[in-house]
């Protein structure tokens, strides 16, 4: 079952058997292809926290915020199916992520890009991946405040599969 079926005009739920039992989706039956999941999510400072940390070019008493965010995001997209009980267990073609200042908003925005040939999307990996960094980010900065938010982690599209999708 998948999604996409419907019982009684409701979408089914993919880890769920028809006893409602919990399951992992069996996926034997689909063809590998290229798969692709894009995710963003930002953490947000106080505004003077955000100016010191730009000013400081994201360098803390601990190392550089974002280069230790990134290795993590990587590391979490990697090992998704240790984290989420019911996701398979993938060999990643590729994990890139990104991270952009935003003024305007007083945080850095983290995005994730997470491909993969199988049978089934990567969209888990790559919001686990943003999770993590800005996860990360907060515990590299959480000595200068504690008022930090991480805010607004979503998926913005995947490719690939039964059907794609487009945030918004």
């Amino acid at each position: 079952m998948n999604n996409d079926n419907k019982k009684n005009n409701q979408p089914v739920l993919s880890h769920l058997d028809s006893d409602g039992d919990i399951t992992m989706v069996d996926v034997s039956g689909k063809t590998a292809s290229t798969r692709e999941a894009h995710a963003v999510g930002q953490v947000v400072f106080p505004a003077d926290i955000y100016t010191q940390i730009k000013d400081a070019d994201g360098m803390t008493k601990k190392g550089s915020i974002t280069q230790t965010a990134h290795i993590a995001g990587i590391m979490a997209a990697k090992r998704t199916h240790d984290l989420i009980p019911l996701c398979h267990p993938l060999p990643l073609d590729k994990i890139s992520l990104s991270f952009a200042y935003d003024d305007d908003q007083n945080s850095i925005t983290v995005t994730a890009a997470v491909k993969v040939t199988h049978k089934t999307g990567v969209e888990m990996e790559a919001l686990t991946a943003v999770s993590v960094a800005c996860l990360t980010i907060y515990d590299m900065t959480k000595a200068i405040s504690h008022d930090i938010v991480i805010d607004n982690i979503h998926l913005l599209k995947k490719t690939g599969g039964k059907s794609d999708y487009q945030h918004g």
